[in-house]
């Protein structure tokens, strides 16, 4: 079967229930693994080279509806009777469902049950520390500085810090993503602020920018210089590779609870 896959997400969740080698396409941001590097490549995964995944005769495509605007390409995809399924997961649980859905429309269920059973081992795990843990740092996790975006009680980052042993200040909001202002940030007094701006590389977020914004430079968190860029790839991806980003914010936030933060094993672990 040959697979095309428009998002990196989609990517990473292909590759770990075992279908890397039956990918084709992918879009211009999927990074990892590192085995794709090849493959060719078929523009934003906002705006998919149609014409160019077309001519890779692909026999199934996944698609998402991970980041508003996606739907143009399902629009696409429809007009050129492409065969394809739409993964738009918010939760770990969806995470695990979207392996199964994957693994249903590839003939390849057993091996997809197996991969999910592995990654909700891992995150079991988790909750096993996570309940013996009782100080409990609150965090803000800003997606985009200006409008603030940011994850609300619906998003795998909320579940994410409650299995580091944390908090997240708009778990409260039961909306996925939260469009808010600076002012109901400053008001929330987070114990840390963590800066995961989606689509920018990690080098060019300056953290020290959070103390020039209004009240910031009384917030405790710019008091304890806890204010941290986050991978974007670890954090704001819907995907298995999620576990290995909680695998770091748990191991720095509570390091005498949980161990310690191994890359290597991870990407063994992921492969």
């Amino acid at each position: 079967m040959r697979i095309a896959s428009l998002c990196p997400s989609n990517t990473e969740l292909l590759a770990f229930v075992g279908l890397a080698d039956r990918i084709v396409g992918v879009d211009k941001y999927s990074d990892w693994p590192q085995t794709l590097n090849n493959v060719p490549r078929l523009g934003s995964d906002m705006d998919i080279d149609m014409d160019a995944l077309e001519a890779l005769r692909p026999d199934l495509v996944v698609a998402s509806l991970s980041v508003p605007g996606m739907e143009r390409n399902i629009e696409r995809l429809e007009e050129r009777k492409l065969p394809y399924i739409v993964l738009d997961p918010n939760s770990l649980a969806d995470i695990g469902s979207n392996m199964l859905t994957v693994g249903a429309a590839t003939d390849t269920l057993a091996h997809a049950t197996a991969a999910r059973e592995r990654y909700e081992h891992m995150l079991d795990q988790y909750r096993e520390i996570s309940r013996a843990v009782t100080e409990r740092p609150r965090l803000y996790w800003e997606w985009w500085p200006k409008p603030v975006f940011t994850p609300g009680g619906a998003n795998w980052l909320t579940e994410i810090s409650e299995l580091a042993g944390a908090v997240n200040v708009f778990a409260d909001d039961e909306r996925a993503s939260v469009q808010t202002d600076w002012e109901d940030v400053v008001g929330r007094d987070p114990d840390y602020i963590l800066l995961a701006w989606v689509g920018i590389q990690q080098h060019l977020v300056k953290p020290n920018t959070v103390s020039s914004r209004l009240g910031g430079s009384e917030l405790r968190a710019v008091r304890d210089s806890n204010v941290l860029v986050m991978e974007e790839p670890l954090y704001c991806r819907p995907s298995p590779r999620l576990v290995a980003g909680l695998s770091k914010l748990a191991a720095a936030l509570h390091p005498d609870h949980y161990p310690a933060y191994d890359e290597a094993k991870l990407e063994e672990w992921l492969a």
